[in-house]
């Protein structure tokens, strides 16, 4: 990619997300249950929690969507994020995801804590009544480059801390919205952001690329749904169109939205319900 990544980062170390949102309680439907802040990992002094929102009483196993929060690896919170009406109506259990950001600790440490989570209620799946191989994750941003590497994953073990030996799941599909797909890319290192996230990876294109969702991208991969404004000031458009591009070669089911004139996020109410009702349809056709 003949572009510089990132090169107005010296503006703000927190470019890649938004003003963060006091934080507001999840409404879900009569029957299911939260579990609240529940702790899937302990890193020294660090515990990392989920939220987890799901249906004791579904006649089956249910699928489930694990959300992560953006905020340039370095802020952020799961309680942040709200807005899963659209999952609850159809039947999905949630898990609103925190993970250490880059002031605890640097890459791999976002990555495996993410991978932890999931594995956590791959591990506990029957006690929550979900279908371990219908899981979906998604994110935005930051968030959304934590949703690409941890479903490009799969079963890959290398990221998974304390939970190698657990197995029996299936990354059904990916929502990825305009995340970070490649940080090898020339002007990482002006990114202070990116730089914080890869600490001692940076300058070795080897660990920057395994850090990087496109370099997982095989024709085994699950179907991924991206959407990125071609207007985007802080994530390069180009990053998304790269990574649909090689999708597309390797034959793996994906859906592009590009929002024209779109910044980064923050899509008017109209191309909002219309990216909603495009994810809908495509988890309908890619969860079975």
């Amino acid at each position: 990619m003949k572009f510089f990544f990132f090169s107005f980062i010296l503006i703000s170390i927190n470019l890649f997300a938004q003003d963060e949102i006091a934080a507001k309680k999840v409404a879900f439907p009569a029957g299911y249950i939260a579990k609240i802040d529940e702790v899937y990992t302990t890193v020294n002094d660090w515990k990392g929690r989920e939220d987890i929102y799901y249906n004791p009483t579904a006649t089956k196993p249910t699928p489930v969507v694990f959300n992560i929060h953006g905020g340039g690896w370095n802020h952020g919170t799961k309680e942040s994020q709200t807005g899963y009406g659209s999952f609850f109506s159809n039947g999905y259990a949630v898990a609103n995801i925190e993970y250490r950001l880059t002031g605890v600790a640097s890459a791999p440490a976002a990555i495996e804590d993410v991978r932890s989570a999931i594995l956590y209620v791959v591990k506990n799946a029957k006690a929550l009544n979900i279908d371990p191989n219908k899981i979906v994750i998604m994110g935005a941003s930051a968030g959304g480059h934590l949703a690409l590497l941890a479903g490009l994953l799969q079963n890959d073990h290398r990221f998974d801390a304390n939970y190698k030996d657990i197995n029996g799941f299936t990354i059904a599909a990916i929502i990825d919205k305009y995340g970070p797909t490649d940080l090898t890319v020339p002007g990482v290192e002006k990114n202070k952001s990116a730089a914080a996230f890869l600490g001692s990876y940076l300058g070795n294109k080897d660990l920057m690329a395994s850090v990087s969702p496109i370099y997982y991208v095989k024709k085994t991969s699950p179907p991924i749904f991206i959407v990125h404004g071609d207007a985007d000031p802080l994530v390069p458009y180009q990053q998304s169109v790269d990574l649909h591009k090689k999708l597309e070669e390797v034959g793996v089911k994906t859906v592009f939205i590009t929002v024209s004139g779109g910044s980064h996020g923050g899509f008017n109410k109209d191309k909002s319900k219309e990216i909603s009702a495009s994810i809908e349809a495509f988890l309908k056709e890619a969860v079975h």
